[in-house]
């Protein structure tokens, strides 16, 4: 992986939870909210400007103006959500250009797990462990912070593993 190892291990323990978090807020509420995009570029302007070379901190943060205004082209389209545009250009910074390929097979193979498996439990039983998620009657809207933010967070944890 091109991804640092030890700047992948520096921003886990920040990403995850905002991971976590947009996942949960997707599936309850169907949004990703300002805060948690916020909050995921605050930390990689900070740890990054630590822990990333600084000629890579400036690409990167390239990258996430570049995936922003893609973001923002493919939301006027109905293509994605805003929320979605937004939690893409946030993450992209962390994402190594090098990994592109690998990071579009973790997200094609967290999509269709996600999928597959809100689906399968939006018809069983589990479902009344939250009966009340917007996800549930949304129609054939899917809450992609649960692919978005897990794909971020398998990057990173394969990174801190087998990263450069």
């Amino acid at each position: 992986m091109a991804v640092s190892a030890s700047a992948a291990l520096w921003f886990l323990p920040f990403v995850l939870p905002i991971c976590f978090y947009v996942a949960f807020t997707d599936l309850r509420e169907m949004r990703i909210t300002n805060q948690a995009v916020l909050l995921l570029a605050a930390v990689f302007v900070v740890v990054g400007l630590f822990v990333l070379p600084l000629p890579t901190y400036g690409v990167r943060l390239l990258q996430m103006g570049v995936i922003l205004v893609v973001g923002i082209v493919l939301n006027a389209a109905g293509a994605i959500g805003a929320g979605d545009a937004k939690f893409a250009a946030a993450a992209a910074p962390f994402i190594a250009i090098g990994d592109l390929r690998l990071l579009i097979a973790i997200f094609a193979a967290n999509l269709l797990a996600a999928f597959v498996t809100h689906r399968l439990v939006k018809y069983t039983p589990l479902r009344r462990i939250a009966p009340d998620w917007t996800s549930w009657t949304a129609g054939w809207k899917f809450p992609m912070g649960l692919s978005l933010g897990g794909t971020l967070a398998i990057y990173l944890l394969l990174g801190s593993q087998f990263g450069a």
